[in-house]
């Protein structure tokens, strides 16, 4: 399976160096993978680096927790967007779905993807590892309806991963039109197939690389 235009290359510690961040375009630029995923404060570097390439510049809002104010992502994602950012992959507000709060996750989510307009698309990030089932079946819907692009499985800096029973279980929910995104843990040719098959098509991954040439 080529999996390359599937592949968000990604680089999220916080040590993250320029020369680090400027070595992850470049093998993406030479890979053909979708984008490079950053934080915000690299956006507009990449953008610089990327601008003649056909691979896009993906950021994260309200990360690593989604405890962020709703007016701190929308303005994360306005500042991201105006930086060149084609791509926005927020972190859902987990403590507001364990509250039962469902209309202020549903604002909190409309509020990006009101932000992001049409200049870029929305990944909802779930953190499916801190979910019950409902949960995150309810958080699907939820983001569906409040218009984002995706749903996503994982930070990556929380308890796990994606595992191939949540991807399943979102796109069941989802349907087949709406993106998947599977990232945490996934660092494997055989893993992102798993994850592949099991209905994500998008991946994010540090280990794209060993990914696509099959390790």
């Amino acid at each position: 399976m080529d999996f390359a235009k599937m592949i968000d290359h990604t680089i999220l510690k916080p040590e993250a160096t320029k020369e680090e961040v400027k070595k992850l375009c470049n093998e993406a630029v030479r890979y053909g993978f979708h984008s490079v995923c950053v934080n915000s404060s690299y956006v507009y570097y990449c953008a610089q680096l990327l601008k003649d390439t056909d691979v896009k510049v993906c950021t994260v809002v309200g990360f690593p927790l989604g405890a962020m104010s709703t007016d701190g992502k929308v303005g994360e994602t306005l500042a991201a967007v105006e930086d060149g950012a084609e791509e926005i992959d927020m972190v859902i507000h987990i403590g507001m779905i364990k509250s039962g709060d469902w209309k202020y996750v549903k604002e909190d989510v409309a509020s990006v993807v009101e932000a992001a307009g049409d200049r870029a698309i929305v990944k909802v990030i779930l953190e499916t590892c801190l979910l019950t089932e409902e949960e995150k079946i309810q958080a699907c819907r939820i983001c569906k309806e409040a218009g984002a692009d995706f749903v996503k499985t994982s930070t990556g800096f929380s308890r796990g991963g994606a595992t191939v029973a949540d991807v399943e279980l979102m796109r069941r929910t989802v349907g087949p039109v709406m993106g998947v995104k599977a990232s945490g843990g996934i660092r494997t040719a055989a893993k992102a197939e798993e994850m592949a098959e099991a209905g994500a098509d998008r991946l994010g991954t540090s280990s794209g690389i060993a990914i696509v040439e099959g390790h």
